[in-house]
């Protein structure tokens, strides 16, 4: 989204990933100046394009398209010190400025609806200890919860709320935007025994509880097991919940996510 804003993603040296490594406005009030990005703006119709592929070739699948929250396009727009210190700062303006940013992202997810697909939110740039919860409830929560009410409006149902890092601090908040779909994240990034405690009490609420990503990655199928059978522990049956991870690198091996299936089906 921000490159349809016209930020330029840079190509990277090696196995890097591209990125924009340049942000295109230097003050978060700019952000209010921004006119709707265009419909054929950036690679956003490849996006749609390629999930429409996904969807006929994989009609079991359930195939979303990733929207970004406010706080996440921003970053990429002004930059995180910017972004920051302009939430510490200037609140007011700074939530004014994610809501129009908000907009925007509801006509993105109008583009997504009429292509006969389906979204998930995605705003972990907004998440503890990155922003404090306190930051984050009274400047992130307000133009996520409005985007979300609108996404879940113009889909028909409600849609998932994708956030990593240490998110226990900040659970029930996400739950008062009235999403149906949370990720509970791995070892390390949260408390993953309380989190899913407090999710006990939302049992309506689906949740993907994330292995440590460096262990699948490594493909050790004796850790693998470990770690599936840590996570069944701390499941302890809920209903609505599923395994997952974060972002695998590429060379993770398909054979063992493949493997990671069928031992969670046995369990």
């Amino acid at each position: 989204e921000a490159e349809a804003y016209g930020a330029v993603v840079m190509e990277p040296e090696g196995n890097g990933i591209p990125a924009i490594t340049e942000h295109m406005l230097g003050e978060v009030s700019e952000l209010n100046t921004l006119a709707p990005f265009p419909r054929e703006a950036g690679r956003l119709p490849m996006v749609l394009a390629v999930a429409q592929r996904l969807r006929d070739a994989l009609p079991e699948a359930d195939v979303r398209v990733p929207v970004a929250g406010p706080f996440s396009v921003a970053i990429n727009l002004v930059g995180f010190d910017s972004l920051l210190i302009a939430a510490f700062m200037e609140p007011e303006m700074t939530r004014a400025a994610l809501m129009h940013l908000a907009v925007g992202q509801a006509g993105f997810c109008r583009m997504v609806r009429e292509a006969g697909l389906g979204i998930a939110f995605f705003e972990s740039a907004a998440t503890p200890p990155l922003l404090s919860p306190e930051m984050f409830r009274g400047v992130a929560l307000p133009p996520l919860h409005w985007l979300l009410q609108q996404a879940s409006e113009i889909m028909g149902v409600p849609v998932p709320c994708i956030m990593g890092g240490d998110t226990m601090p900040i659970l029930d908040d996400l739950l008062s935007t009235g999403t149906r779909y949370v990720i509970c994240p791995a070892p390390g990034e949260t408390d993953q025994a309380a989190f899913m405690a407090t999710m006990r009490a939302h049992p309506e609420v689906t949740v993907r509880i994330n292995m440590a990503p460096e262990i699948t990655a490594r493909g050790d199928w004796p850790a693998v097991q470990a770690e599936v059978d840590r996570i069944a522990g701390v499941v302890q049956g809920r209903p609505n919940t599923c395994l997952g991870t974060g972002a695998l690198p590429f060379e993770t091996s398909p054979l063992t996510v493949a493997r990671i299936g069928e031992y969670a089906a046995e369990l």
